[in-house]
């Protein structure tokens, strides 16, 4: 079983324009609305690969329920720890030319006692869990700590995996992480500094290895995805495919790289399979996740090289 832990869900609104026009009135051409959160995004990502997850985290009491229906219809039971108010709304617009640009709302709050019981949760629910994901930001006022904290929750013998950015990062890696999945952007970020070779970004996949993670899964983007564990460095390039949104892309390549830690693949495959599932995940409109049809499409037409 796969464990995944989303700490801030969101109710994701994606609408497609022809064009985003600052200061003027927008037509929208179409509206998607998405249950989501990154953990939850694996989660489903997951089942469709035909592997067997479970979702925990916080939830809001107000929309939630619509979160529980979302996954049931995909077949992934929960668990999750309750607050008062309401899940967080992003808004994510996307235009003719698929370029991007969001608008995150701010997570709720919760209580120390919520802290406290979705750290007993993970720690149970961890004991019959492969792999572990916790991924996503914190709640509001919670400190980037509490990532080294809930990993500390982790059973020892399940894998973990953090997907997350700067000091919520570096709190996770303190704890003992198998692999991370930062973008270029979010590694920059973290970093404090630009990487615009390859050279530079395995430099800054070696920092992360340092701080202690096992392996470090690089996305690219459109051009891709580099893994290392320091020893072996190995690159995949995408396939051309059209992009209709890069709505939960990184998502979809967690979910594929639980799938295969779990299975005991190798970094060559677990390479491969991130950037299958990413690149089947783009080529959909407002959804979360991709189709193992396109999954196993885009798979069988990668290759991945040393380096």
């Amino acid at each position: 079983m796969i464990l995944t832990v989303c700490m801030s869900p969101s109710v994701d609104v994606t609408i497609e324009l022809d064009s985003l026009n600052v200061g003027k009135v927008n037509v929208v051409k179409s509206k998607t609305l998405s249950f989501t959160g990154k953990a939850i995004n694996v989660a489903i990502g997951v089942a469709r690969l035909g592997a067997d997850a479970t979702a925990t985290g916080f939830m809001y009491n107000e929309n939630g329920a619509m979160f529980e229906r979302a996954l049931d219809k995909e077949g992934v039971p929960f668990s999750f720890v309750w607050n008062s108010g309401r899940v967080r709304e992003n808004y994510k617009c996307i235009d003719k030319r698929s370029m991007l640009t969001e608008i995150n709302d701010v997570g709720g709050e919760v209580r120390a006692d919520k802290l406290v019981e979705l750290m007993q949760i993970i720690q149970n629910f961890s004991t019959r869990s492969q792999v572990t994901v916790i991924s996503g930001g914190l709640p509001r006022g919670v400190d980037a700590s509490y990532y080294r904290e809930i990993f500390r929750a982790v059973d020892s013998k399940s894998l973990r995996i953090a997907d997350t950015e700067g000091a919520k990062l570096f709190a996770a890696l303190e704890a003992g992480i198998d692999l991370v999945k930062p973008n270029l952007e979010e590694l920059e970020e973290t970093l404090g500094r630009e990487l615009n070779t390859r050279d530079e970004m395995l430099t800054g996949c070696r920092e992360l290895l340092d701080r202690g993670a096992r392996m470090v899964l690089l996305s690219l983007g459109r051009d891709g995805a580099i893994i290392t564990d320091g020893s072996k460095n190995y690159y995949c390039k995408s396939i051309n495919v059209a992009v209709n949104s890069t709505v939960g892309a990184g998502d979809g390549m967690v979910a594929a790289a639980a799938v295969m830690m779990e299975q005991g693949a190798s970094l060559p495959e677990i390479l491969r399979a991130g950037v299958a599932a990413g690149t089947a995940a783009v080529t959909t409109f407002g959804t979360v996740s991709f189709t193992k049809k396109k999954y196993e499409e885009v798979y069988g037409g990668l290759t991945v090289t040393e380096f």
